[in-house]
């Protein structure tokens, strides 16, 4: 955890916090692309709307993913992953498919997959209509989709029930689920496999360690952001205030009245330039601004 003193608060970084891998790996692929040809992302490349207009402003078009046409020959299956018969009907139709699909929501498909050979219940512990949960349900239409005890009544009474998580659900959640499953379907065989991220695991063990100090929790991400928004509930749950912000002019200053220790988190698709944003803001807030082109380096390194 890093701390930035200011004489009104201190501001406080998570240990882990922003981009993920996945995501950096999705856009770096992305901007290649768009260097040498037109391309169309198929949904939103990530969620974060500085993302988007970025691409944008770089020749990028979009169009739904469940679409059938696009207004270029190449098409960009985004981070979040998508349905095999997805990307070979967009192939079919004749277009040149690139998937920036992350590797760890490849292994959950993997998983998904390995369950159903097996004979399993498919299970994912998830958002209903979130983009990765709609690309894991896609192949296996079958598929039951939980988020609480009260969705477990939806499974089939079946003797094998196979269980895996969409990659940003918090983990507590996700383990707290699965002993529910088990606790009402005690007759039944239940295999879970471990599919959550470890960049989610990351962020939220580090959030747990920021609101043993901070009294306010701000966690930046883009407003559609699943896991910015796990962040700002799990935050809530510590007893820590917490707001949910996509940038600095989110920020109201009433927050602030009687607080000494800020802290910032953010989501897996959040730029390090949206948190350097909200970092300046907050020194503005407290009138003592001061450079923070080598802290905020220290601070991301």
């Amino acid at each position: 955890m890093k701390t930035i003193p200011t004489p009104r608060y201190d501001i406080l970084i998570a240990k882990h916090t922003g981009m993920c891998f996945g995501v950096r790996q999705a856009i770096e692929t992305t901007e290649a692309v768009l260097k040498n040809e037109s391309a169309t992302i198929l949904g939103q490349l990530a969620h974060n709307p500085t993302v988007k207009s970025r691409l944008a402003s770089r020749g990028a078009r979009s169009a739904p993913l469940e679409q059938s046409q696009a207004p270029t020959k190449r098409v960009i299956i985004t981070a979040h992953g998508a349905a095999d018969r997805d990307r070979k009907r967009w192939a079919k139709a004749g277009y040149q498919v690139t998937d920036t699909t992350c590797p760890l929501v490849k292994v959950a498909h993997a998983k998904l997959a390995k369950i159903v050979a097996a004979g399993y219940q498919p299970v994912i512990i998830g958002k209903e209509g979130h983009v990765e949960v709609r690309g894991l349900q896609g192949d296996f239409p079958n598929a039951r989709i939980i988020l609480s005890p009260d969705d477990i009544s939806a499974i089939p009474h079946v003797k094998r029930i196979g269980i895996i998580s969409q990659t940003t659900q918090p983990i507590d959640r996700v383990r707290a689920l699965v002993n529910e499953v088990r606790k009402q379907r005690p007759e039944v065989e239940v295999a879970y496999f471990d599919t959550v991220c470890h960049p989610t695991k990351d962020r939220q063990t580090a959030l747990h360690e920021l609101c043993q100090q901070a009294e306010l929790v701000l966690a930046i991400g883009g407003k559609n952001s699943n896991n910015t928004a796990q962040l700002a509930r799990t935050a809530r749950k510590l007893a820590c205030q917490a707001h949910h912000i996509e940038g600095p002019n989110d920020i109201q200053p009433e927050w602030l009245d009687g607080i000494r220790k800020v802290g910032l988190t953010a989501g897996t698709s959040t730029l390090d330039e949206s948190l350097e944003a909200v970092v300046h803001h907050l020194q503005d807030l407290a009138s003592s601004r001061s450079p923070l082109t080598k802290q905020f380096s220290q601070i991301a390194s």
